[in-house]
């Protein structure tokens, strides 16, 4: 490690800090539906799409309404996107004469995009037509972080309302943060990208021909508008198959440093967002404070494995700090940091690749996403994921105390309970289940590129990343068979809203209930001592329900690898 490599990620921090502040006062106004510097040019849009929805702005919706209208949405997203990739070798734009993509190929990446997850089975530029990156994943990428925001908003509002039986509006909240928030930006983004070398074309791929005279295919496209919304939005999934370690996904350092700015931009910006809507900034911060704890530990750890190597490497004569699979042009701090950015937030984009990363390199990615992905997590789901881990840690303060719990004037009872504990244990469910099938079912042992911890490690980050909607991977599996893409597609599921139904039951319940004043028993929720009592019980719960399965794979294979034996 060096002086250098912890300036640079402090400036990082510094930087998302002070974006946190704006970017929720900007947010705050679009959701509470007040006027915005962009109201008068994109006002008559927003109307003129409520009136050929048939959408009445004004009309608010129980968190019953709220959620169905977002699972029906859905499912449109999903029949469009398959039948995109069904059709695509009869579709325009396909220069590069692309086949139709496999039925469970196509079922697996339909559930990946409109999940936020972005998990791909596939290498983007010799799979999918510029119409399908296009149209399907890169619309997607909208709606989906779209809809991650929206729900967040709406469990804000049942903390901060009182005595209402209404969320807000799903399709006023998607179409607001579409037009006010991620289009803009993204604009602004994309063009930025290309002037730093990123390809926007619908031009057909480039024939060059090497110093060895023998002939490649460079494959281009409208990928700069593609990346903006996939950082933007924390979905991740790349228009090439190196992802953010493409070069045309990933020029220069600067674009790499913006990038990983807006992963974090618009999660962090929400905190302060719940500040506002609760009528206490404080609030807010004390969010980003336990988030920040969790992320600065996660970051040291994966700098100092990363730059300090292992045993087994300086044994080989490899001295120094593990620069396989990193891009010489960002090096291991900028590597490191993205990592752990990238599986904080529900991201899933890479400039490195982790499976190439030292046993405890790798265990904190995979610990990030266990855990919920909290730390500033996906755009929206980061917050409500959050929020989520709140309850509980306010439910376990008031056990000590001897007293109702309370929180941001809201008395935390046992269905706010029940609902958040439903929420957190579907997680283990789906990612532990899968891994003990997937380990001893032979089609999918097969798969597997690895044997030992290493190779345990590559399947239980597989379905981790995949129920955790965040789409990175150890890349050391054969993904794209039968079993992978059925199951896949099944853990995206269940992970993505069998933890939405239940914050919106939560965030239903409590803006039915009246607002409390503060008194002499009420636990402060803005100090230290509560970022560290959530800090506190984030861990004690990935102790007990996560962590002793994530150990097996990564600390064995610290310790072998340390002992100089190689797997």
């Amino acid at each position: 490690m060096t002086v250098i490599g912890w300036i640079q990620i402090l400036f990082y921090c510094a930087i998302i800090v002070a974006l946190t502040k704006p970017l929720g006062g900007y947010m705050t106004r679009v959701f509470n539906g007040e006027r915005t510097l962009l109201s008068p040019l994109l006002r008559p849009i927003e109307a003129g799409i409520y009136r050929i929805g048939g959408v009445d702005e004004k009309r608010e919706q129980h968190w019953l309404t709220y959620t169905a209208a977002m699972l029906l949405f859905h499912v449109g997203g999903f029949a469009i996107l398959y039948a995109l990739m069904r059709l695509q070798a009869v579709l325009p734009f396909n220069p590069a004469e692309q086949s139709a993509v496999a039925p469970d190929l196509a079922f697996n990446t339909a559930i990946s995009f409109i999940t936020n997850t972005n998990w791909q089975n596939y290498g983007g530029e010799s799979t999918m037509s510029y119409l399908v990156q296009m149209l399907g994943l890169t619309h997607q990428n909208f709606l989906s972080a779209a809809t991650g925001i929206a729900l967040a908003v709406a469990l804000i509002r049942g903390f901060a309302r009182s005595s209402m039986r209404t969320i807000g509006n799903f399709w006023v909240d998607v179409t607001r943060c579409t037009l006010y928030v991620l289009l803009p930006v993204c604009v602004v983004y994309t063009l930025f990208l290309v002037w730093q070398g990123m390809p926007q074309t619908l031009g057909a791929y480039v024939d060059a021909t090497t110093l060895e005279g023998a002939k490649q295919t460079i494959a281009v496209g409208p990928v700069a508008s593609q990346v903006a919304i996939k950082m933007l939005g924390t979905n991740g999934g790349g228009f090439f198959n190196a992802n953010a370690a493409h070069p045309f996904e990933n020029p220069t350092a600067l674009s790499n440093f913006v990038q990983m700015l807006s992963i974090f931009a618009l999660g962090a910006a929400l905190t302060n967002v719940f500040g506002r809507m609760v009528g206490n900034q404080k609030q807010g911060w004390a969010i980003l404070g336990v988030m920040g704890v969790l992320f600065i530990a996660g970051v040291a750890v994966t700098y100092c494995a990363e730059a300090n190597g292992t045993a087994a490497m300086h044994a080989l004569g490899l001295a120094g700090g593990n620069m396989e699979g990193k891009e010489v042009r960002f090096g291991i701090v900028a590597s490191s940091l993205f990592a752990v950015i990238t599986t904080a937030a529900s991201c899933g984009a890479v400039n490195a690749m982790h499976d190439s990363f030292t046993a405890l390199g790798g265990m904190i990615p995979l610990i990030n996403i266990q855990l919920g992905e909290i730390i500033v997590g996906g755009v929206g789901a980061g917050l409500y994921g959050m929020l989520i881990f709140v309850v509980i840690s306010i439910f376990v303060a008031g056990l000590m105390v001897g007293r109702t719990p309370e929180y941001v004037g809201k008395k935390i009872e046992s269905r706010e309970v029940k609902m958040a504990m439903l929420a957190i244990l579907v997680l283990p469910l789906m990612y532990l289940g899968w891994t003990a099938v997937a380990v001893v079912y032979p089609t999918a042992v097969a798969s597997m590129a690895n044997a030992g911890p290493h190779g345990f490690t590559e399947v239980l980050y597989t379905y981790t990343s995949q129920t955790g909607n965040n789409g990175s991977a150890f890349a050391g599996l054969t993904g794209n068979i039968l079993f992978y893409n059925l199951t896949g597609a099944i853990a995206m599921f269940v992970g993505r809203f069998f933890m939405i139904v239940p914050a919106m039951a939560m965030a239903g319940s409590l803006a039915a209930k009246k607002s409390i004043p503060p008194s002499a028993g009420t636990l402060p929720t803005t100090g230290g001592l509560f970022v560290g009592l959530v800090v506190g019980v984030i861990l004690i719960i990935g102790g007990l329900t996560f962590f002793p399965a994530l150990a097996l794979g990564p600390i064995v294979e610290h310790l072998a690898m340390n002992a100089n034996t190689l797997f």
